[in-house]
Parts: C-alpha cells; sequence; structure tokens
C-alpha cells in the first residue's frame, strides 16, 4: 500500500495511506473542525491516546443548594495533545452522579486519581476509542457527588444546571478555573458538545438538552428518565417512600467535599407527595418533557434514544414518550431498541453499536456525511436476535385492536359481555401466582383464541377499565401476557451475562486500559412473558373509569400463541395502598384492551383456553419487581 504525508494543521505530520480521505481542509469539512483521516467514511485513531492531554477544572455554577456560596463542577479532560493550540476539537461528555459512588458501566468502573490528584483513569471507552480520533472526552462530576460542591437534587434543577454551565464553559460561555483558582479557558473547544450516559447520565443529557441551551448538538440518551414522575410513579401509584431523598443520599456515597445537605433531603421528604401519588410542582421541576423549568419544545440537539424493551428499572414510557414529543417537535432522532433490560448497547451488541455510535458522533460533531441520516432511523430487537428497522415507531403498519372481555375468561375482537366479574384483592399475590393459568378469587384472567399467524405489538396497550371497590384509596395492577413456549431473553441480570473472554476499544495506558469483558445475551425458552405492566391509584370508594397505560413494547408474538390479561390490586413494582380483603368489581362491558398490532388478527376471537406448564415457571421469566433499583449502572 501506498503513503503520502497529510499536512494536519501547522505542525503536524502523519503518514497515510492514498486510500484514505482526509478533512479538514475547507473543500472537505468545515474549518472549525480539527483535522481527522477517514477510513471507510468514519474518523480513524491517529492521535497519540498515551501524549493525550489530561487536565482537571472546576466550572463556576450558580448557588444551587442555597448556601449562598456559587457551585463549584469537577470536570475531567482529555484533550489530542497533537491538536493543543493548532486545532480545535469537538466534546464527547458523560455527565454522572456515579464516579465516585457505584462506578459506571458493567465493571463498575471509577475514575481513579494520583497522589497529585490528577485524574489517571477515565471510566468506560469513550476516552480511550474517540480521542485518538480528534475528539475531546469530558466527564462531569454532578454537584453533590464526587469531587463537586453542592448538593444532589433527583433530577432537579441543581442537577441539570450543574452540567448545563459545563457545556455553556465549553462554549466559550462560562468560567472554570484550575487546582490553584487561576482562570482556564477552553480555547481548545470548538463549542460542539455531544453528551452520552446511561440511565442518571442519560438522565442528564436529557435534562439539559431541554434547557436549550446552545452548544450542545446531540445528545445519546440510554435507558434514561424523562420525567421523575415517571421514573417514581405510574399513574399514582408509587415506587417506594422517600425514593428521592434515598437516591440523591446514594449517588453522592464517597464524595470527596463533606456538605451537609439535609436541608434538601429533607424538603423532598416533605415534598415528594408520596402520600398522594399527585404530579405536583415537585415533579413538575423535574419533567423534561412539559414541565416547569425544562420541556421538550426547548430541545435544539439531535436525540438518539436507545432503551431496553425489558427494562423493569427506567421503564419503557420513559422513551416511548420522549421520543414521541421530540417527533411532534420535529427534533433530529434516531432509535435503538433492544430486547434486554437495564443493559448499555455496548454489552449486548457491542461491535455494532461501537460503530454506529462513532459513525452518529462523526455525523453530529464533525459534519461527516456519512449516510447515518438517510438510514432508517428506528432499529427494534423483535425477537432475541431479530432486528427490523423502520422509518417512524411505532411501525405505521400497527393499528389499534379493541379487544373486550368476557366473563367466561376470553377476550375477543368485536362481541361485548353486559356482565361483570369480580376478584378479592390480596396485596400479597405474587406475580407469579397472578400469571398461571387457572382459577384464583385475587386476581381476573382473559385471554384470546390461539393466534393463526405470527403478529407485532408495536406501541403502548392501554386497558380501559370499569371497576368499582369500597375502599377508601384502590389500586389495580394490570399485565399483558404472552403464553407459549418458545426462546425469549431472559430477565435474570436483565438478559446479560458477563463473560470471561474480553474485547479492547482502543489504546491504553498503564492505568487506563480500552478492555472489556464480553457479555452475552442470557436467552432460554420459557412458557410465558409479560409483556407490558401497568398500575393505577384508584382515589375514593366507588366507581372508577380509567384507562391504564401500559409499558410501552415492540415484540413479535408467534403463531399459536395465546394474549392474556391480568387484572388485580397486585402490587408487585409499586406500594400497596390497599391491602384489605376488598372486593373489585369489573363492569365488562366498559372494559376493553387496546392493542396496537401488525398482522392477521385471526385467532383474536373467541378460543379454548389450553392448558400450560405455568406451575412452575423458569428462572428468568419473571423479575423481582419489588428489589432495591437504583437509575446507575
Amino acid at each position: 500500500m501506498k503513503y503520502r504525508t497529510l499536512a494536519i494543521a501547522s505542525s503536524l505530520a502523519i503518514a497515510a495511506p492514498l486510500a484514505l480521505v482526509t478533512a479538514g481542509a475547507a473543500s472537505a469539512a468545515p474549518t472549525d473542525n480539527p483535522p481527522v483521516t477517514l477510513v471507510d467514511g468514519t474518523t480513524a485513531p491517529i492521535y497519540d491516546y498515551a501524549g493525550a492531554i489530561r487536565e482537571t477544572v472546576w466550572v463556576a455554577a450558580p448557588d444551587l443548594d442555597g448556601d449562598g456560596v456559587d457551585e463549584r463542577i469537577a470536570t475531567d479532560i482529555i484533550r489530542p495533545g497533537e491538536l493543543d493550540g493548532n486545532a480545535q476539537v469537538p466534546i464527547i461528555m458523560d455527565a454522572s452522579p456515579y464516579y465516585l459512588s457505584s462506578g459506571r458501566g458493567n465493571e463498575a468502573e471509577r475514575k481513579q486519581y494520583d497522589a497529585e490528584g490528577n485524574l489517571v483513569t477515565f471510566p468506560l471507552y469513550y476516552d480511550n476509542y474517540f480521542v485518538p480520533r480528534g475528539y475531546a472526552y469530558v466527564a462531569v462530576d454532578m454537584a453533590g457527588t464526587a469531587r463537586s460542591t453542592g448538593c444532589t437534587d433527583e433530577g432537579g434543577r441543581s442537577d441539570i444546571e450543574s452540567v448545563k454551565a459545563v457545556v455553556e464553559w465549553l462554549d466559550g460561555n462560562g468560567v472554570a478555573y484550575d487546582a490553584d483558582g487561576a482562570v482556564v479557558d477552553a480555547d481548545w473547544s470548538n463549542g460542539k458538545t455531544g453528551m452520552i450516559g446511561k440511565s442518571y447520565d442519560g438522565t442528564l443529557a436529557n435534562g439539559v438538552a431541554a434547557t436549550g441551551v446552545d452548544g450542545l448538538k446531540t445528545i445519546v440518551p440510554i435507558s434514561a428518565i424523562s420525567s421523575w414522575y415517571d421514573y417514581n410513579r405510574w399513574q399514582g401509584a408509587v415506587k417506594s417512600n422517600n425514593y428521592p431523598s434515598s437516591l440523591s443520599r446514594s449517588v453522592a456515597a464517597n464524595r470527596t467535599i463533606a456538605t451537609d445537605c439535609s436541608a434538601r433531603l429533607n424538603f423532598m421528604n416533605a415534598n415528594d407527595g408520596d402520600e398522594t401519588g399527585a404530579y405536583t410542582d415537585f415533579w413538575a421541576e423535574r419533567d423534561y418533557r412539559d414541565g416547569t423549568f425544562y420541556d421538550v419544545s426547548k430541545v435544539k440537539a439531535s436525540v438518539f434514544v436507545v432503551h431496553g424493551l425489558q427494562d423493569t428499572n427506567v421503564k419503557t414510557m420513559n422513551a416511548s414518550k420522549w421520543w414521541a414529543d421530540l417527533g411532534e417537535q420535529g427534533v433530529d432522532r434516531k432509535m435503538w431498541l433492544t430486547r434486554l433490560g437495564h443493559v448499555d448497547p455496548f454489552d449486548s451488541e457491542r461491535a455494532l453499536w461501537v460503530d454506529t455510535l462513532h459513525r452518529w458522533f462523526d455525523h453530529e460533531l464533525m459534519d461527516i456525511d456519512n449516510g447515518i441520516d438517510r438510514e432508517p432511523a428506528v432499529s427494534v430487537e423483535t425477537a432475541p436476535n431479530r432486528w427490523e428497522q423502520s422509518p417512524t415507531w411505532p411501525i405505521s403498519s400497527a393499528r389499534t385492536q379493541t379487544l373486550n372481555l368476557h366473563s367466561d375468561g376470553t377476550m375477543m375482537l368485536g362481541k361485548k359481555d353486559r356482565s361483570t366479574a369480580s376478584y378479592v384483592n390480596s396485596a400479597s399475590l405474587s406475580e407469579a401466582n397472578a400469571v398461571r393459568i387457572g382459577a384464583n378469587p385475587n386476581r381476573l384472567q382473559f385471554l384470546t383464541g390461539t393466534t393463526k399467524h405470527e403478529i407485532r405489538i408495536s406501541g403502548t396497550p392501554t386497558l380501559d377499565l370499569d371497576v368499582a371497590h369500597t375502599a377508601p384509596v384502590g389500586q389495580v395492577s394490570v399485565m399483558l401476557v404472552d403464553y407459549g413456549a418458545m426462546d425469549r431473553i431472559s430477565t435474570a441480570g436483565d438478559g446479560a451475562e458477563t463473560l470471561s473472554t474480553e474485547s479492547c476499544w482502543g489504546p491504553a495506558t498503564a492505568t487506563d486500559d480500552a478492555c472489556y469483558n464480553e457479555v452475552g445475551k442470557r436467552i432460554s425458552s420459557t412458557e410465558l412473558q409479560v409483556l407490558a405492566r401497568g398500575w393505577a391509584r384508584l382515589d375514593g370508594a366507588g366507581d372508577h373509569e380509567v384507562s391504564v397505560e401500559l409499558a410501552a413494547n415492540d415484540v413479535i408474538v408467534p403463531a399459536g400463541h395465546q394474549l392474556g390479561v391480568v387484572i388485580s390490586g397486585s402490587r408487585n413494582g409499586v406500594l400497596a395502598v390497599d391491602t384489605a380483603a376488598t372486593t373489585y368489581t369489573v363492569d365488562l362491558s366498559g372494559s376493553r384492551l387496546n392493542l396496537p398490532v401488525s398482522g392477521p388478527m385471526a385467532g383474536f376471537g373467541p378460543g379454548h383456553v389450553k392448558p400450560k406448564n405455568t406451575e412452575n415457571l423458569r428462572q428468568g421469566t419473571l423479575p423481582d419487581l419489588d428489589a432495591t433499583v437504583w437509575p446507575g449502572n
């Protein structure tokens, strides 16, 4: 292969094959982008990782904890040394509350510093992979965590404004200081920032985008929250008591600056509204779709949404509603929906994910025309390792089919049943007992006939329910179940299994490598799967007409299966507000399942309930919904 020398900036020369394309000249890319070399349309690793500049600054943010002193937000930076003073670079940022608490990624990596306080280990692979390709990587400690001042705020203004201040500084509109207090300018930055992160990190990206801050060009929220109400609540049903303060206390673990945040934590406990489950001003502050301070109409950055369809931690409502609202605002967007739970695609589709993410950042931050914007916007894993692409989501062929409930336990298109059906509330009813085939006085169960053809459920099912009870406060739990044996992604470990083999994604130093354990999918044969769950609080005795929204999904139901709806007062996943043996009576004439489905409806008429082996469900069939979880790794 023949090589030629490419002039990079004014003082750097790199040998490169003639077949490669160099971007950086005015004819190839805008002049505010750094010189890069393209291989197969993507930036190649031409800058030295070991020799990269590593530095820490503390970005000034407004007083966010009410102590009268501006905050200092710890910001760790790594950027190509060869370009220092020669070219400005775009930034990939992961802002997080977890860098010194629970750590990041499947291997729970934490930031590590030498004796002088210099960062020597960046968690995750973003620095190793992208810095050699001409990007800076910035890891931000959210206010109240790690080496930043302030107090944590479970998605409130302190969280978001602390990270926003860093984006503004990178865009030339802020002040930062080094460890000695000297002012530091981001003169190496071209002002283009892309935020990425999983769970709380991705949630910060959503929130900062919803401020409309200049300089934020794209975000990649993975398993992220778009409304903290929809994380802590479900139609008035409460996840757990005092969760905001508990989470805020947890993420502040191991912080290096002793701070009394008791006032903030007490405020959360007094205002989180656990007693009613209502959407209040407290939650409006933490709503990035349509909140008091932040909302989707302000979003200027493009958005690449990534979510697991079996995520029972940050449930799919946070992604589906964000996606829909972004579309209504005309925001440039892309989406991946995997079949796993709360899992980063780096740990499920590693090679494909890194390649896709690389192309996305090249396009959004380097202005490289690599065609990713002309590919189908949505990729969905509808069954284990079965991917479908579409320009929109839910898919355009999905139509809402109405299935009516009948007193004989069937569920069908067309004919309504004018009678009623009842169950006796049991707050201790397990999900396993609720979904089993057979009579159970503590829940109602309705099944379709056997499907004659494969169908695809795509979107958000709802159950219109006309129900009466005599409790001061009642509750309903609804499950949509696919009955039929097949290979599925297990719920154990969110469907992911860490292997003994490793793969490496970039160069390394003695203290920071880019090698990570491979992760496989846990696939096992199960007799059933809960496709969607939903809950609703019913205030006051008497009759209630409620539409219970279930979690969005996109999944294949094979021929020969039956779909079921299970209605109970089960507390699985939320707190029980009715613990008595209250009778709940459902008026079947006013109750129906609204199912977004693509495919022939044959088999959705009356059918016989076929016996199924649901007595001894295999491990991994159902998740532990009552386990304490954080929106974390």
